[in-house]
């Protein structure tokens, strides 16, 4: 039991209010992802994370329910709406070689970030950064399907940043792998191909060197303060698709690099896990 004191007026009144003990409040504390970097010792990473753990993942899948394929990914407080769209046809230049396509787009709404970021629409131009990431999807993706296997079909993934906490491009590419195996595994399903032409899943994640300390999975706050900040794209048999390392302050050594990718794989064997689930793998 607590009081209360109220002014009203001249007079000062008392007004005793009963508050429950902490242990019986419902419902779990709140932990943002935002916190500031100086936080106390014991929540040395945004969310109390240990370096080698995971934001919290969900990949919802049917999330848009007109697209052939369509996951909604979050790590934390990023979320990507990927969809996967199957169009009959292919670019000219593949034209007749009984060949398909994959390729990807990746935009940011306005208000994924804390200030508003106006539309590349109306810039009248494709900044820089969105051609970077969205060849970097479209990469990652076309290494693990077998383009004879699909026809003359070109899939098209669209990846739309909701909300940006850090490692966008890393989160479109673990929907979007699972939003294409959803597309190809309907064409299997509706007889129009006899199996899917997707060889195995790709995933990447990030990591990176934050006060000498390596970090899996950086968030924003992380990110902006790292001494040397990496993207890791991985297929699930363990091979590397890409890896995207850049020295902010200083450089980094060969072992350290080493140590890193070996971070990204702890990572992406449970980023793996969490798409075959998906999947029914």
């Amino acid at each position: 039991m607590i009081t209360l004191y109220f002014h009203f007026g001249n007079q000062n009144r008392r007004i005793p209010i009963s508050v429950p003990p902490l242990g019986r409040l419902r419902g779990p504390p709140l932990l943002p992802y935002n916190l500031p970097m100086n936080v106390p010792s014991q929540f040395f990473r945004p969310g109390g994370r240990t370096p080698a753990q995971l934001r919290p993942l969900a990949l919802t899948p049917g999330f848009v329910q007109t697209a052939e394929g369509s996951v909604l990914v979050s790590f934390g407080n990023t979320r990507v709406l990927t969809n996967a769209t199957i169009e009959q046809g292919v670019p000219g230049w593949l034209r007749n070689t009984g060949r398909g396509w994959v390729t990807a787009e990746y935009s940011m709404l306005p208000r994924s970030t804390v200030t508003r970021t106006p539309r590349e629409s109306e810039r009248g131009k494709i900044g820089g950064r969105t051609h970077e990431i969205q060849r970097l999807i479209g990469r990652s993706l076309r290494s693990v399907v077998d383009m004879k296997e699909l026809g003359e079909r070109t899939v098209i993934l669209d990846c739309d940043v909701i909300q940006a906490d850090g490692g966008t491009r890393t989160a479109a590419i673990t929907g979007a792998a699972v939003a294409l195996a959803l597309a190809l595994n309907a064409l299997v399903e509706a007889g129009t191909l006899k199996k899917s032409p997707l060889r195995q899943l790709v995933a990447a994640t990030s990591v990176g060197i934050v006060g000498g300390t390596e970090l899996l999975d950086l968030c924003y706050e992380e990110d902006s303060a790292a001494e040397v900040d990496m993207n890791v794209v991985m297929t699930a048999d363990g091979g590397l698709i890409e890896t995207q390392a850049t020295a902010e302050k200083e450089s980094f050594s060969r072992a350290q690099l080493n140590s890193l990718v070996d971070l990204a794989e702890v990572g992406l064997k449970e980023i793996f896990a969490a798409q075959r689930a998906v999947l029914g793998l």
